[in-house]
């Protein structure tokens, strides 16, 4: 939606043409087109999470025309998927960008909320934190409180449960594991609260790219475990905020 179109919602608002309700209703519904891409910008009042830009596919162009009017409008941004190339061209045209390399995410700013409770993001193996770092930064951004438990897999499970204290005290827990995709039903049948289980490509020929945890996680026993797609640290993430916002 163009600024003469808000204008025109809020002009009604103070005219008693519109309820303050029906002011929200429609800004929630905003759009803003740009040459090939339309950005749903009301996202944020329909749903709590903002319009986010996955750089892949794109080209740098692309990627930071979009950011350039997500910026304008919100003041912060997060883009995922992005390579060192799309960060420097977006540096140059947005100076507070931070580029997470390993987790290939790039953030301007962050939500000022605070979330009620906290987010634990664990890995079964070092090889797994580059999606991990995925979800554990766009919580952040969207306001979350995170605790990360890395490399705390089944081949040694001695190390999880040092941490069982931590993993209690989150509202919700995102498992992150590859290879034979173990780790979630183990944490789902050591604590209460949600789970959300990631499967990662990482592991041998026998684990299909992730093919293999995904499966193993589908059919956990441990009641309370849910799953994302494969390498969907991002997705696991906006999952456990909207949690976190019903908490509120």
């Amino acid at each position: 939606m163009e600024k003469p179109a808000i204008r025109k919602i809020l002009e009604a608002l103070s005219k008693g043409k519109l309820s303050v309700d029906e002011a929200l209703e429609r800004l929630a519904h905003s759009y803003e087109s740009v040459e090939f891409a339309t950005l749903d910008l009301g996202r944020h009042l329909r749903t709590g999470i903002d319009e986010v830009i996955l750089c892949e596919g794109k080209t740098c162009d692309e990627v930071v025309s979009i950011a350039r009017v997500i910026y304008k409008r919100t003041n912060r941004l997060l883009a995922t998927r992005a390579t060192p190339d799309v960060y420097s061209v977006m540096k140059e045209e947005i100076p507070e960008a931070c580029y997470h390399e390993r987790a290939r995410v790039i953030v301007v700013g962050r939500h000022r909320r605070r979330a009620r409770g906290r987010i634990a993001v664990v890995t079964a193996g070092t090889s797994d934190i580059g999606v991990a770092e995925e979800a554990a930064i766009t919580a952040e951004f969207f306001g979350n409180p995170v605790d990360r438990v890395y490399d705390v897999g089944v081949a040694g499970l001695h190390r999880l449960l040092g941490h069982l204290e931590k993993l209690k005290r989150a509202s919700v827990t995102i498992v992150v594991a590859g290879m034979e995709g173990a780790l979630p039903s183990v944490v789902g049948g050591l604590i209460g609260g949600p789970i959300i289980a990631v499967p990662t490509s990482v592991g041998y020929g026998a684990g299909f790219q992730g093919l293999a945890p995904l499966l193993a996680m589908l059919s956990s026993c441990a009641p309370g475990v849910t799953v994302v797609n494969i390498d969907n640290g991002f997705g696991a993430a906006v999952a456990a905020t909207l949690i976190n916002l019903k908490r509120g």
